[in-house]
């Protein structure tokens, strides 16, 4: 009977998720909210230190919250690996290895100073040194999950402050491990040399790590193209879960985070042509696990302990907020881009990140925190989880007003490195449509346009976006046009748009240049200039009209194909382009 009855509650925290999920979470992108902040407030609401905490003097409450949290959590961890594999699936190991020195830079800087200034002052204020020692490194990481998830919904994460921000959170992800470690060693008393178990973990880390890239480089193609031969989607769909969850407890076993190992599963994975059907596949399970562990983490704030000590606990959300704001800033103006890029970053990565609940958890069982203590720095943290969307949100307003003063945008300095991208000259109707089309797939690019209203827009949207005249050799030049793998020309000025065209054929006289014509007498002097191809647009339009009429006249599909691709070729041979 009563394990009836705990399924039963089993049965009913799924029913009201799924209900948050479907009409809580949708109502605040009604209002242009994140989601990520739909989950937390619920977790927060129907946790057991809110509406759940009065479910036994109002049964019928019990309906409406969530009864058993923790048993939420295993599923609240899958989010994250999910999260950090398709991350992986985005990038590739040419492009983390051009993140190296923001990842070791940045990240460094950020984490070090910031359990370094963090450890100090909780030391100052009274702690003794292990317990100080905890809290800067418990606040000195940041959300993964929470950041990357607003980099994803509003599309940047390949643009220059996603990737900072993952370069900065990928360095606190590898240094979970060593943490973790560092706090089961002050949990002894034996006296037991930290160097030996240092060198020990990282022994056991780049074995685990050596063992993942075998395997994905020699396994991991034959076996999905013998599954994808033998089986189908959902037989795939299984194996990209076994390898996710596979690779997790490898990192794991060797003492190195969850997280590392999905993340490196990406990687793997995105070099082979299964990349796109994973993405596919797994995001919708992506989406419905991270609000399971947002959720979790709303539930996790007890409102009691806050309210009881408010004032320690406010002065310590602000006072963390500034010291990691403030060295965030330094370390991304150092390591990573300009003003705007850095300022945003620090209000996206001021706020702690869900694995403080671990260290802070790991260290409270090992009696190197005391409890109340524990509970007041989670409740810091929590808070400020919960605030991460919103600080995230005023860090772009910020950043956006920066530039409204001249209506430019400056070229950050790490564009420069950025290989394998392609540039778009021209952000107006055309160049907004190949800009989703080549986000949809994960390409990297950046669009210059000497409009400002258009840059200012394009920006609030997400895009990377700059002002600038990409007819000028020098511009071209600080966007990556050396590692650029093609030219996108679409402006409508006639004279811009040749100019564009032949400052990057002088550039690269190797690259895939395509540009838009109005007419044939612009086809012509685009292909003079050095386009590789020129796409005329009313002829496109004309086309497109000819096969809609033909195909309402009853004309099969391929016919219509065919006959629009032979008209196609005579209009392009005519006009000698």
């Amino acid at each position: 009977m009563e394990h009836g009855h705990g399924y039963e509650i089993w049965l009913k925290d799924a029913v009201v998720f799924l209900i948050a999920a479907g009409v809580v979470v949708p109502l605040f992108r009604l209002f242009k909210l994140s989601s990520v902040l739909g989950f937390l407030i619920a977790g927060l609401a129907l946790g057991p230190f809110a509406l759940g905490g009065l479910a036994e003097r109002f049964a019928v409450l019990e309906w409406v919250t969530i009864s058993e949290p923790e048993a939420a959590k295993p599923f609240a961890e899958l989010g994250v690996l999910f999260l950090l594999f398709l991350l992986g699936l985005e990038l590739s190991f040419q492009r983390l290895w051009q993140l190296r020195r923001a990842v070791f830079g940045a990240g460094g800087l950020q984490a070090f100073g910031s359990a370094a200034v963090l450890g100090v002052a909780s030391f100052v204020i009274g702690q003794t040194a292990p317990t100080a020692l905890v809290i800067g490194l418990a606040l000195a990481l940041s959300s993964t999950a929470i950041v990357m998830q607003i980099m994803a919904e509003e599309r940047r994460t390949a643009a220059p402050v996603g990737r900072a921000s993952l370069s900065v959170l990928l360095m606190q992800d590898i240094l979970v491990a060593p943490i973790l470690i560092l706090v089961g060693f002050l949990t002894r008393d034996s006296g037991a040399d930290i160097g030996a178990a240092l060198l020990s973990a990282l022994f056991q880390g780049v074995l685990a790590l050596a063992w993942i890239l075998l395997l994905g480089r020699l396994v991991l193609r034959p076996v999905f193209r013998l599954v994808a031969k033998a089986g189908g989607r959902d037989l795939l769909m299984a194996l990209t879960l076994a390898v996710v969850v596979g690779a997790s407890m490898l990192t794991a076993g060797a003492g190195l985070s969850l997280a590392l190992g999905a993340f490196l599963a990406g990687l793997m994975l995105g070099e082979t042509e299964f990349k796109h059907q994973a993405e596919i596949d797994l995001e919708p399970f992506k989406g419905l696990l991270l609000g399971v562990f947002f959720m979790t983490v709303g539930m996790g704030l007890d409102l009691g302990a806050v309210w009881a000590n408010v004032g320690l606990v406010l002065a310590g959300l602000v006072g963390m907020l500034i010291v990691k704001g403030l060295l965030v800033y330094l370390a991304c103006r150092l390591f990573a881009g300009d003003h705007r890029l850095s300022l945003e970053a620090a209000f996206l990565l001021a706020p702690a990140g869900e694995f403080a609940f671990v260290i802070l958890a790991t260290a409270n069982a090992g009696d190197v925190i005391p409890p109340e203590t524990a509970t007041m720095v989670a409740a810091i943290a929590g808070l400020s989880m919960l605030l991460t969307p919103a600080l995230a949100a005023i860090g772009r307003k910020l950043a956006t007003k920066t530039e409204e003063g001249g209506g430019q945008a400056e070229l950050p300095s790490d564009l420069v490195e950025l290989e394998g991208h392609v540039i778009i000259a021209g952000f107006g109707r055309v160049g907004r449509t190949m800009a989703r089309v080549l986000e949809t797939e994960n390409v990297s690019m950046i669009a210059l346009d000497m409009n400002a209203e258009k840059v200012a827009k394009g920006r609030e949207e997400g895009w990377p976006v700059f002002y600038g005249d990409a007819g000028r050799a020098e511009f071209l030049e600080r966007a990556g046009a050396a590692r650029a793998d093609m030219f996108v020309v679409t402006v409508d000025d006639a004279g811009k748009a040749s100019d564009m065209v032949r400052a990057a054929r002088n550039l690269r006289p190797d690259a895939l240049i395509i540009a838009r014509g109005r007419d044939r007498r612009h086809a012509v002097e685009l292909a003079a200039a050095g386009a590789s191809h020129v796409t005329l647009e009313t002829a496109e339009a004309a086309l497109q009209l000819a096969g809609r009429a033909l195909e309402d006249l009853g004309l099969s599909a391929d016919i219509v194909r065919d006959r629009l691709a032979a008209e196609r070729e005579d209009v392009y041979a005519s006009d000698a382009v």
